[in-house]
């Protein structure tokens, strides 16, 4: 690989920091070490052609096109977790990946009745996932950044919250939402 293509494959991994929190490479290993998948299946479910799949881990390609495809992604991650914790079998994940193979999307959003924690309410960290990726979706962190700066004189709230949510670790997020509860 030459300089040029060391260089275009480092910027579109920063991107995919800025726009799913990593780069889409180790989003997409965690899944397939976490779920047991090999990465032609990890493209079935998602709804990627192989080389997509391939190009997006690699760093030849930056972004998700399709909304749908990013709402199957937060779902196996959700998915992801539930087998981590024990509360879902690897027979029943099997299930669930060829549910969220079939699901046509809609929003960037999951459904929140998907994404709750064994009281029924959403768990923290999904809800500021999802947050993350509708702003990320539409403007990468430094544009969120340019936009908190020129709000911040007449809405410091709204310019904290990019900051924390639009362009900010997922961990951070999470912190700075708990603190404001107390």
């Amino acid at each position: 690989m030459d300089a040029a293509q060391q260089e275009a494959t480092a910027r579109a991994r920063e991107l995919q920091r800025n726009w799913y929190g990593e780069p889409l490479g180790a989003l997409f290993r965690k899944l397939i070490d976490d779920l047991g998948l090999n990465q032609a299946r990890l493209a079935a479910v998602l709804g990627l052609s192989a080389p997509m799949l391939s190009q997006l881990m690699s760093g030849q390609r930056a972004k998700i096109g399709n909304p749908a495809v990013v709402q199957r992604v937060q779902l196996l991650q959700y998915l992801a977790a539930q087998v981590a914790d024990g509360s879902v079998s690897a027979a029943e994940a099997t299930e669930r990946m060829d549910e969220i193979k079939k699901s046509q999307g809609g929003s960037v959003l999951s459904n929140t009745t998907q994404t709750t924690s064994g009281s029924g309410a959403p768990t923290v960290k999904r809800v500021v996932r999802e947050i993350q990726s509708l702003l990320r979706s539409v403007a990468a962190a430094g544009d969120i950044i340019d936009a908190a700066d020129t709000l911040a004189p007449t809405h410091p709230e709204l310019a904290e919250f990019l900051r924390v949510y639009g362009a900010g670790r997922t961990s951070d997020a999470v912190t700075h939402y708990q603190s404001h509860q107390n």
